[in-house]
């Protein structure tokens, strides 16, 4: 109640530990949100690969696929873009948003599933907008409600739906912001929503950032009729500009950045709206690394293991599949005392708050599925889904979670807007193929002396010396453990084998020649 007397009286808030820590290099661009020094929010951004989502494109239908209930649209990339119908239907406000009615709305036709061929036939022209970024062998999937983030303000061009985000509780403060939102001058056809913070924010904000989103929506407007489908029509902002719209609220401190340039951006964007806020931002110019500087790079490594510890000296092992992302919770070195409940309880109830903590910092999506520790207690199972729960609050992707089942499982979905941020940093192994593991040395002599039994049946009568090639590690064990069995194969075909080990050949690999002409023998 105190820092909300102290925004509306226009004084600084008390502090909160919470930091922005910005790096900006030619390469990359990251960005770290810190609370009280701890890592909870991580983003990188490569000159090489710029976030499309919530970019606008002009498109051509190039086919209507009926059993998907889907059409595929060109906007200028390798694959075509994925639109559903149910996409291209106007939406109803997401749950999290209150409708506000306003005056002088009128009702238009409604639009269902069915009409979508015909609105968008093949070849016809459509306005669309990313939602889920090219991921793997699949094209950016789109929608064609579009909207755009002001920073206290989003505005949807083809609805006529505003609202006001669920998340601000404070019925007075309701109240206030219905008032607001009911005298904005806002053009009939268009939609607003007031995000979460707008919270205690005076009138003449909200009027300022619908004028800045009505120019920007004017010039998608112009771009759309003096260029050919397929194009892009608005560019969301880079890395930079997206943290002072989504990330600097009230609750943070500080913003650090190590770049001049970037540095003064975020202070003009900054000031247009609050100059006291400008104040907030603040250049770095240390001799060491930002990130070494904060803490936040050995964080960083630390969060990105397969494992991941917990204060309480259990860990968590977190797996990504092209189908789910499975979390093993175990309790390692938290062995307890006589009370064996009440330590599977604590060691669930960390695992629950890291789990969301992770789920943001590598950006995953999709299925997630917890395995937990086995709770007797219905009370103690309820106790660590209700923590998951208020954790999965502070995300801004879409997220759903259901109670932990019979088999101790909880399972959990999240908004997959593009790659996690393991698919960006990292690649499968070229060793292994990305399995993870590699035949061991025994498998790899029995597959050889398989092989070598058939090339040896095969040519023993016109081929009598035979040449080997294969890595080091495999021939040790060859001729440590398996010399009889190749005695055994000399003898019986009347042939001569011969060995040669090379460190460039992978642990799997072998080579049957023939040794007088080179040529490579198959079975």
């Amino acid at each position: 109640m105190i820092d909300k007397v102290r925004k509306i009286l226009g004084l600084p808030s008390r502090k909160t530990g919470n930091k922005i820590v910005l790096s900006v290099e030619k390469l990359e661009r990251r960005v770290a949100l810190l609370e009280n020094g701890q890592l909870e929010e991580y983003s990188v951004e490569r000159s090489t690969s710029r976030n499309i989502v919530g970019s606008v494109y002009k498109g051509r239908v190039k086919n209507i696929e009926m059993g998907l209930k889907a059409m595929f649209v060109d906007i200028g990339f390798e694959k075509n873009a994925f639109l559903h119908f149910w996409d291209a239907i106007p939406a109803a406000l997401d749950s999290g948003i209150e409708e506000i009615d306003r005056p002088s709305k009128k009702q238009g036709k409604r639009i269902t599933a069915k009409d979508i061929p015909r609105i968008y036939p093949v070849g016809s022209e459509v306005i669309v907008q990313v939602t889920k970024g090219p991921i793997g062998t699949k094209g950016p999937r789109v929608t064609t409600n579009l909207s755009f983030a002001g920073r206290y303000l989003v505005l949807m061009p083809f609805s006529d739906r505003s609202g006001i985000s669920r998340k601000i509780e404070e019925s007075k403060e309701r109240d206030r912001l219905r008032k607001i939102l009911r005298e904005l001058d806002i053009p009939e056809g268009i939609g607003v929503i007031i995000r979460t913070v707008g919270e205690g924010q005076r009138a003449r904000y909200f009027v300022r950032d619908l004028r800045f989103l009505l120019d920007q929506w004017a010039k998608v407007e112009q771009e759309v009729r003096e260029f050919p489908a397929p194009c892009r029509v608005f560019e969301e902002p880079d890395l930079v500009e997206r943290t002072v719209r989504d990330f600097l609220t009230e609750e943070i401190d500080e913003v650090v950045c190590d770049d001049r340039a970037a540095t003064d951006r975020m202070s003009e964007m900054v000031g247009q709206i609050s100059r006291r806020a400008r104040n907030q931002i603040h250049f770095y110019d240390g001799a060491m690394p930002i990130f070494e500087t904060y803490g936040v790079q050995k964080q960083i490594d630390d969060a990105f293991h397969r494992q991941v510890w917990l204060k309480c000296g259990g860990y968590i092992v977190i797996d990504e599949t092209e189908a789910l992302v499975a979390i093993d919770v175990n309790t390692g070195r938290n062995k307890g005392g006589r009370d064996v409940e009440k330590t599977i309880l604590q060691t669930n109830l960390e695992a629950a708050d890291e789990i969301a903590r992770q789920l943001r910092l590598r950006n995953i999506g999709g299925l997630i599925i917890g395995d937990f520790i086995d709770m007797k207690s219905r009370k103690d199972q309820q106790m660590v889904y209700n923590l998951m729960k208020e954790r999965l609050k502070r995300d801004k992707a879409r997220t759903h979670v259901v109670p932990i089942s019979s088999l101790g499982l909880m399972e959990m979905t999240r908004q997959r807007a593009q790659e996690s941020l393991s698919d960006t940093i990292y690649q499968n192994c070229p060793y292994c193929g990305g399995r993870g593991v590699v035949k061991t040395s025994m498998t790899t002599s029995v597959e050889l002396h398989r092989n070598l039994n058939t090339v040896m049946r095969k040519y023993q009568d016109t081929i009598h010396e035979i040449r080997v090639i294969l890595n080091p590690e495999v021939l040790k064990r060859l001729k440590e453990e398996d010399e009889e069995l190749l005695v055994e194969l000399e003898r019986r075909y009347a042939g001569r084998l011969v060995f040669r080990g090379d460190p460039a050949y992978h642990h799997e690999r072998f080579t049957i020649t023939d040794a007088t002409t080179g040529a490579e023998l198959k079975p």
